[in-house]
């Protein structure tokens, strides 16, 4: 077999910058998992780190800065940006400019502008651009795609989504920071998943209302936020990210003219990763949820009680996330999640911090 990097037999070689929560859990073991991609470096300079990274991926070698893989561009065929939310874009930049396609865990950028600015650079020089969203490849939410596009909710009226969560105390740590280079907090962190989502099944917003706050003893950046959107085609979409929620709500409760459907529980895929789970290995079914877990669809009824229909979920699929960009590399189109996409989440993110600052409803054609 031609073992030359880009060559349509040999697998294509990725760097990957960055070895913590996001590199470790979620891109190194899905880019191991996708046929026709090999994890070639990870750039780590912490020991322990590169111990971790050795146990599973018993070939990768190491850089100590993302320097060395500009220096060595022709040998990698996909970078992955997996390093603190501040390094994204000018990691980004770099190495669009070195020739290299590139992945970049959520958020793409701090503000619209700045990803805007990576998408042309990208396009103006042909090569791949996405940013990691994940969470399209929840069952939930594949499992309420299905149902809308089966119209078993009839014309949908309201979209509630949650991402919620008990840590009275703060974790610490740059997802926490004040600092606002460090790009830290819910709103940017949960709500890029959920307002991507959104986005994604009713289309772009016209108006944003929010309420961003921080509530723990000792916490610097926000961990209780709310987003209202209304979505041009009319569908209203109401988003909570929290830390501080001592009794948690449904993931999913959509309603519609038809039926309603409601899902607790979040998807499997995270916790199993984090257990050392992986997807393909020994034939284990990936992404599936025990029919307890499963949301009920109908009218009128409770389902805490039992009412409606048990719909069986779809099972999650983060791996299809990465089988497209390689199918991108491979055969040209666009990646599964577009530079285009992550500027219009982050436009809606920057509308949510206005209006919770200035008090007010934004509409999206004047921010």
């Amino acid at each position: 077999m031609d073992d030359t990097p880009g060559t349509p037999t040999a697998p294509l070689r990725v760097g990957l910058i960055g070895f913590g929560l996001a590199g470790s859990v979620f891109h190194a073991p899905l880019v191991a998992a996708t046929e026709g991609l090999v994890l070639d470096t990870v750039v780590t300079r912490d020991p322990e780190r590169r111990r971790q990274a050795l146990a599973e991926h018993s070939q990768v070698r190491f850089a100590d800065a993302p320097g060395e893989l500009w220096q060595r561009a022709g040998e990698l065929d996909l970078i992955v940006i997996a390093s603190p939310n501040r390094t994204h874009v000018p990691l980004a930049e770099a190495a669009l400019r070195a020739g290299l396609p590139v992945v970049v865990d959520k958020p793409l950028a701090a503000t619209a502008a700045e990803a805007e600015e990576l998408a042309a650079l990208a396009a103006a020089r042909g090569l791949l651009l996405s940013a990691f969203q994940n969470r399209r490849w929840d069952n939930d939410f594949l499992t309420l795609r299905q149902l809308l596009d089966q119209g078993a909710l009839g014309e949908v009226w309201r979209f509630e989504s949650r991402f919620e969560r008990w840590r009275p105390k703060p974790k610490g740590g740059w997802r926490e920071s004040g600092d606002p280079a460090e790009i830290g907090g819910l709103l940017y962190d949960l709500g890029s998943h959920l307002v991507d989502q959104a986005l994604t099944l009713f289309g772009p917003a016209a108006s944003v209302h929010a309420e961003v706050d921080v509530r723990r003893p000792g916490a610097e950046a926000d961990d209780d936020v709310f987003i209202a959107l209304t979505h041009a085609g009319g569908v209203r979409s109401h988003l909570w990210m929290s830390a501080t929620t001592a009794q948690l709500g449904p993931r999913f409760r959509v309603l519609g003219s038809r039926a309603g459907y409601v899902k607790y529980g979040l998807d499997p895929q995270e916790a199993a990763l984090r257990e050392g789970l992986r997807p393909g290995r020994d034939g284990t079914p990936w992404g599936e949820e025990p029919a307890s877990s499963w949301g009920r669809l109908g009218a009128g009824e409770s389902p805490l009680t039992g009412g409606g229909e048990a719909v069986p979920s779809v099972p999650g699929d983060y791996p299809a996330y990465y089988a497209a960009i390689a199918a991108a590399l491979r055969h040209g189109g666009e990646p599964p999640v577009t530079a285009v996409e992550a500027a219009a989440a982050l436009r809606v993110l920057e509308a949510a911090r206005t209006s919770a600052v200035e008090g007010r409803t934004v509409r999206m054609e004047k921010i």
